[in-house]
């Protein structure tokens, strides 16, 4: 497994991101977050069912250690306006060694 990762969090809207990736920094269970401001997406909802619905949401990314995948997940799951919000770990299969460093330094 590799020791880094970047988590991707589906949020409601930008707002709603930078409440979040703000949130997880204070923490420092990561280095760095990115916010993409808009994308549409499509899903089955409610659960079990045949209807497609398609909302407009933000993309968050949350740059750090893959231990910390876990404390993270929890940290969302408390403020996230989602039932279900998408928590995603994404390994990373390669990193700078100058960029790991300070990944490093910046996250417990």
């Amino acid at each position: 497994m590799s020791e880094y990762a970047i988590i991707y969090v589906t949020c409601s809207d930008e707002a709603e991101a930078e409440k979040i990736g703000k949130h997880i920094l204070e923490k420092r269970i990561a280095g760095c977050i990115n916010i993409i401001p808009e994308m549409t997406s499509s899903y089955f909802w409610p659960p079990k069912e045949d209807k497609i619905e398609k909302s407009n949401e933000c993309i968050l990314l949350i740059k750090t250690r893959f231990e910390n995948y876990e404390r993270i997940e929890t940290e969302v799951l408390k403020i996230h306006s989602y039932d279900n919000p998408a928590i995603i770990a994404i390994p990373l299969l390669a990193i700078s060694k100058k960029y790991a460093d300070w990944l490093d330094s910046e996250t417990k």
